[in-house]
């Protein structure tokens, strides 16, 4: 790029808005949402979505940072704001410390410490954990599964103050629908991921049978997992249909991923994993809102 169109891409909104990884951190304010509804709702919970907003875009934009040499070689990657140097490495800096900073004052000022505390956590493994682990063994989807469902606490724990089972049902739930989530991407990327020094379980799979299993183990759980709301009265007999009947459709998806390593299977499994988890929350939403 010339100085002046670098220049223009620096001084626009656009790229910060894209190191904030915008469709990933949806999901995650949507689950915030609704755990603090459920746990009693009120003004706290725009807070609470405030606040993890802003942590989750400056950890975003700190993982884009450690992660640029990496990104550079990917033919998805190479495009974002770093590698394509439409932003500094110090301006990408600057705005992951920052918004992280602002993020944690939301929620220790205006919610609870507790829910500071684990959108700091939710960072700093994300950071300091998964982010390394991730060049080092193919375990890194699941150990990247933890501060991935941390949210979940985060808006319970700013209504209450505390986290119960319900909380750690909806905690189990995203940790769950993250392995087959992100498996398929893996397999469908597999090549990618490899050029860019990612650890990633297909590398140590070639036929991809051990990625299938996981994704559908992953998927099976899921279906006892989500019935735990309702077992635990934050759902009723609506919920635990739907749960029953996105479960079915969640894990025939995976199990077509295992009989059939296709890239076209692994782009199904995707979809229905984005198909699967808003309409569970929206069924918990509803039930528990009627």
């Amino acid at each position: 790029m010339s100085g002046a169109i670098l220049a223009a891409e620096r001084a626009s909104p656009a790229p910060f808005l894209e190191l904030t990884k915008p469709r990933l951190s949806s999901f995650v304010l949507v689950v915030v949402a609704l755990g603090g509804w459920l746990a009693g709702g009120g003004a706290t919970v725009l807070l609470a979505v405030l606040g993890t907003g802003l942590v989750a875009g400056g950890a975003s934009a700190l993982n884009m940072l450690l992660e640029r040499a990496h990104d550079a070689r990917m033919a998805r990657t190479w495009s974002r704001p770093l590698p394509s140097g439409r932003l500094a490495p110090r301006d990408v800096l600057l705005f992951g410390v920052g918004a992280t900073a602002a993020g944690l004052l939301v929620l220790a000022l205006a919610t609870t410490p507790l829910a500071a505390f684990l959108a700091a956590l939710t960072s700093a493994t994300y950071l300091g954990v998964y982010t390394p682990l991730k060049r080092v063994t193919t375990l890194n989807t699941h150990i990247g599964a933890v501060p991935g469902a941390l949210p979940a606490l985060i808006g319970w724990a700013a209504v209450r103050g505390t986290v119960d089972a319900t909380a750690w049902a909806l905690f189990l739930i995203v940790y769950l629908w993250q392995v087959p989530h992100f498996l398929s991407i893996a397999w469908m990327y597999r090549d990618d991921y490899a050029r860019g020094g990612f650890r990633m379980l297909p590398s140590a799979d070639p036929d991809g049978t051990a990625t299938g299993r996981q994704a559908l183990l992953g998927a099976l759980a899921l279906v006892p997992a989500s019935l735990l709301p309702a077992l635990l009265g934050a759902g009723g007999l609506f919920y635990a249909v739907a749960a029953v009947a996105l479960g079915a459709f969640f894990a025939a998806r995976a199990a077509a991923f295992l009989w059939d390593r296709s890239a076209a299977r692994a782009r199904a499994l995707r979809r229905g994993s984005l198909v699967y988890l808003p309409l569970l929350l929206l069924a918990l939403f509803l039930d528990a809102a009627g």
